[in-house]
């Protein structure tokens, strides 16, 4: 699968706002698939409702936002810590409306939404913030509000980023904030994460 991220492991602890933005200004963006994920796209294809409120954490370059502007999608927010990465995109998106880019925290944020797309934004957390991940997203969303997206469903040998799991894993970390729709291996990866991405959709419920 090449060199996802930074290609020497890191300490948990250093995985902040300074890492990220030094990952950007070096060009050190090995995550970056160079397009929407397929399975995404799949999902969307279907969704059908096109005034849905989209938030998009750790949007790096932002390849899903384009496939949502071209259906037809107008409230989509992007969100990334890296202020090189939001200056990137925020040029991207300039000529298309209905696409707000914002520079920021994921934890900070205190917008609401209908739907998060999730793609490399939870595995690139240090694995001890799963669970307020799970409570943030939880926070974020509005009622019934969904997370849908992929997560990496194998572990690798560097101590990350990324940072691996399984769906045993994600499964226990998730079921207290969502009602687990799927949970399953993504049949429609790309070639070079085949068989070794799940495929989430997470639906909120009431706690």
């Amino acid at each position: 699968m090449g060199d996802l991220f930074c290609g020497t492991a890191i300490s948990q602890t250093d995985l902040d706002k300074d890492y990220w933005e030094n990952q950007w200004q070096n060009e050190r963006t090995g995550w970056d698939l160079g397009q929407s994920s397929p399975a995404i796209e799949a999902y969307m294809e279907q969704h059908q409702n096109v005034h849905a409120k989209i938030l998009i954490p750790g949007c790096g370059n932002a390849h899903e936002a384009e496939f949502l502007w071209d259906l037809g999608y107008r409230d989509i927010t992007l969100l990334d810590i890296s202020p090189k990465a939001t200056e990137i995109i925020s040029q991207k998106f300039e000529n298309k409306p209905g696409i707000k880019v914002v520079c920021e925290d994921f934890f900070e944020h205190h917008g609401h939404y209908d739907l998060v797309i999730e793609q490399t934004f939870f595995c690139a957390l240090p694995t001890l913030m799963r669970k307020k991940y799970a409570r943030k997203m939880h926070e974020v969303l509005n009622e019934n509000g969904r997370i849908i997206g992929v997560l990496f469903n194998r572990n690798f040998e560097k101590n990350g980023p990324p940072f691996g799991g399984s769906i045993p894993e994600y499964e226990f970390i998730f079921k207290k904030y969502f009602q687990i729709i799927k949970m399953e291996e993504c049949f429609n990866s790309t070639k070079p994460r085949h068989g070794t991405e799940a495929f989430i959709n997470l639906k909120k419920i009431k706690l």
